[in-house]
C-alpha cells in the first residue's frame, strides 16, 4: 500500500517545498527541523491506521471513556540522514521503542555502488508494529537492505516505511520485494539518475542536515 499524502494540500507539502528550495537549504537548522516537523505530521497520518483501545479514565469531575494506543511501536531509523524525521516520529511516539542502523552507499570507480551495514541496535521486535523512516526513498536498496537486517531481531506482524520524498523507481522496488510494508510519501518524484539520486529531489539530505561528507 502507498500514501501519497502530497495528493492533498497540508502543511507537509509546504515544508518539502521549503527542503527542496536552494535558498532555505542554506539554513541548516530549519532544514532539519522541516524534516523533524514532516516526521510529526506522517507519525500523526499513521496513527490512524495503528490499533487502539478504549480506556475508562478518572477526571476531576467524573469518569471518561476514551480511546488510547494498544500498543508502542518500534521506531527504526537509517543513520545518519533519518535522524531529524526520527525525532518528529518520537515527539509524537513518545514512549516508543528505538532502533538505529548504520547503512551507506560505497562507491566504485566506475560510478555503481553498493549498500553496506555496519552498525544495527533494536529491541526484540517479533510481532511488533515496526515504523522506519528515512527522508528519501531512491532506489530502495537501502531501505529492503535495512529491514532484512531488522528481521535478525524478530518478525514485526506490520511494517510501515515513511519517507520525505520518494521515486517511482524505488516505490516499485519496495513492492516487489517487501510487499507488505505501507508506504508513507510526503512526495514522489518520477526521475533518478544513473548515480541514484531523485530528480529534482532535494539533493544530499544527510550533508544538508549535518554537513558535508568524505565519500566511501
Amino acid at each position: 500500500m502507498v500514501n501519497n499524502l502530497s495528493e492533498k494540500h497540508s502543511l507537509i507539502s509546504n515544508w518539502i517545498s521549503e527542503l527542496r528550495d536552494l535558498e532555505v537549504q542554506s539554513d541548516r537548522m530549519r532544514f532539519r527541523r522541516n524534516l523533524e516537523r514532516i516526521g510529526e505530521a506522517m507519525a500523526y497520518e499513521v496513527s490512524k491506521v495503528l490499533p487502539f483501545k478504549e480506556k475508562e479514565v478518572n477526571t476531576p469531575l467524573g469518569m471518561s471513556t476514551g480511546k488510547v494506543m494498544s500498543e508502542q511501536p518500534v521506531l527504526a531509523t537509517i543513520l545518519r540522514a533519518g535522524l531529524p524525521m526520527h525525532q518528529g516520529l518520537l515527539n509524537f511516539f513518545d514512549q516508543a521503542d528505538n532502533a538505529f542502523i548504520s547503512a551507506y552507499r560505497k562507491h566504485h570507480r566506475d560510478g555503481s555502488f553498493e549498500i553496506n551495514l555496519e552498525y544495527m541496535t533494536c529491541p526484540p521486535l517479533e510481532d511488533r508494529i515496526l515504523i522506519l523512516c528515512d527522508p528519501m526513498l531512491a532506489t530502495g536498496s537501502s531501505l529492503v537492505k535495512s529491514l532484512q537486517y531488522l528481521r535478525t531481531k524478530g518478525r514485526p506482524k506490520e511494517i510501515h516505511v515513511v519517507v520525505a520524498i520518494a521515486c517511482t523507481v524505488g516505490i516499485e522496488y519496495i513492492r516487489r520485494e517487501e510487499p507488505s510494508v505501507k508506504l508513507w510519501c510526503g512526495a514522489i518524484d518520477d526521475e533518478l539518475t544513473a548515480k541514484g539520486y531523485i530528480v529534482p529531489g532535494l539533493g544530499d539530505a544527510g550533508d544538508l542536515a549535518y554537513g558535508s561528507k568524505l565519500q566511501s
